[in-house]
């Protein structure tokens, strides 16, 4: 399940439970131990309001830049391990969690498979991927648009930065 080469992904990164800052930090770390991968660069840590269901508490969120050997579907394995080890477990839909890993872009492949679709088809709608994305990677582009442009078509959603 190797890439025949190195490809640069972004990881989505998101906590609402048990001390979310901490729940981040610590996946932030972790990604950097996965195999074959290491982190190029990380957003700060930006607070949210949840999206879906609102009786839960807001979320801490970030991204990460990697380099990766591994293939996408090999690295959404590793995020899916690296989510249990932080004991997630999916109750409802957008519900509240320890951790949640998106595998957001994997260097500029398309994919829809049952399992994984690339790039993430919610990522133009979410400020709290947008803005630490475009933090880390402000000459992006997503379907043709820069990160400038796709935020200003962003619904008002509120967003705060809490730590570098």
């Amino acid at each position: 399940m190797r890439a025949a080469h190195e490809a640069v992904a972004y990881v989505g990164l998101g906590s609402n439970l048990d001390g979310p800052v901490d729940q981040v930090r610590r996946a932030l770390e972790a990604l950097a131990r996965l195999p074959l991968t290491s982190v190029t660069a990380r957003s700060s840590l930006y607070g949210s309001a949840p999206i879906g269901p609102q009786d839960q508490p807001d979320f801490v969120n970030a991204v990460a830049a990697v380099t990766t050997r591994l293939s996408p579907l090999a690295l959404l394995d590793q995020l899916q391990a690296l989510e249990q080890r932080h004991r997630r477990v999916r109750q409802r839909h957008w519900g509240p969690r320890t951790l949640d890993l998106d595998l957001l872009c994997y260097a500029d492949l398309h994919l829809s498979t049952s399992r994984l679709t690339l790039p993430h088809p919610e990522m133009p709608h979410r400020r709290f991927v947008i803005e630490p994305l475009a933090e880390i990677a402000p000459s992006l582009t997503l379907a043709g648009a820069s990160l400038t442009a796709w935020r200003k078509h962003l619904c008002d959603q509120t967003l705060h930065r809490l730590a570098p």
